[in-house]
């Protein structure tokens, strides 16, 4: 005689798994059925385990948005999905500017991750391009989207690789007036990157987690920031033709001859070109005084 449960639909793990006429064991004729129906059950018992656990972890999320426990009880609710070191976030005003959002973690220096960022760094992010080019994607992924020379480029030897991040997963926040933010979890230190099927579950968990985030930053923020506060970083020089700044934006970005040639729709012989022109007009042999260059362009004027 069979013994049916009241269905439940389970979105965890990845894909939807349906709770029902789940049966008596004892019953079964064959002890290897058996056995496979009973290690089939114990999973979705435990699928369901965690399905209430998320519920309840994001219910006292959703509970704190707008007060200072909110960014901890969102993090809980994350880590059931897939463990994660650090969560940060930066906000990207009209004007394209970046502020601080939210960057209260102690495990990478606060100058590092924060100051340098902002002081310029942040337009040669991939996070910053990928959000202008589609801020309606909820979620951004670094293995993704970073260029294909990225860990070859200045910004990740200099600025990058030393947060220590070795990889990163961005819920992109409507904050209203053409404001986004970017609310990032992060893999760093001696740990892996994050795996297919986690990237597949925090996707189908953006849309929840995105709305939840964007209201809390909106109340928390109060958004209003004066024009002009911070500079808006760029990528500029008198002597560089537009052609060639654009080069050098993709060059800092991570981009290699080959990428830049295909974005720009130009052979890679004429990027080279390009390439050695600049480096003759800048005065420069290097990507890392290219670099550099940049940095010093982002310095306060006295």
């Amino acid at each position: 005689m069979h013994d049916p449960v009241n269905s439940l639909v389970v979105a965890l793990d990845g894909s939807y798994c349906r709770l029902s006429t789940l049966h008596r064991f004892d019953t079964m004729p064959d002890r290897g059925i058996g056995r496979q129906h009973e290690a089939g059950g114990r999973r979705l018992v435990e699928m369901a385990s965690l399905f209430r656990s998320w519920n309840r972890k994001m219910g006292e999320a959703a509970s704190a948005v707008g007060s200072p426990e909110f960014p901890t009880r969102l993090q809980a609710a994350l880590r059931l999905i897939a463990p994660f070191e650090m969560m940060n976030g930066f906000r990207y005003t009209p004007d394209r500017r970046a502020l601080d959002l939210y960057n209260e973690c102690d495990i990478v220096d606060r100058s590092i991750i924060v100051d340098q960022y902002l002081a310029g760094a942040y337009v040669l992010d991939p996070f910053y391009d990928a959000i202008y080019q589609d801020s309606a994607a909820p979620l951004i992924v670094m293995q993704e989207i970073a260029p294909d020379s990225f860990r070859q480029s200045e910004y990740y030897r200099v600025h990058y690789a030393s947060t220590t991040i070795v990889d990163e997963i961005g819920f992109v926040l409507d904050l209203t007036g053409g404001h986004i933010g970017v609310l990032s979890i992060s893999r760093v230190g001696a740990t892996t990157m994050f795996g297919r099927r986690e990237i597949e579950q925090f996707g189908d968990a953006a849309d929840l987690v995105c709305a939840l985030a964007a209201r809390h930053w909106r109340i928390s923020e109060g958004i209003a920031s004066a024009p002009g506060e911070t500079p808006t970083a760029h990528l500029s020089h008198p002597l560089l033709t537009t052609r060639e700044r654009e080069i050098v934006a993709l060059i800092l970005k991570g981009h290699s001859t080959i990428s830049i040639g295909a974005l720009l729709s130009l052979s890679p012989e004429t990027v080279k070109v390009h390439r050695r022109h600049t480096y003759a007009k800048l005065k420069i042999s290097s990507q890392g005084e290219l670099f550099r260059l940049f940095l010093a362009q982002q310095a306060p004027q006295p």
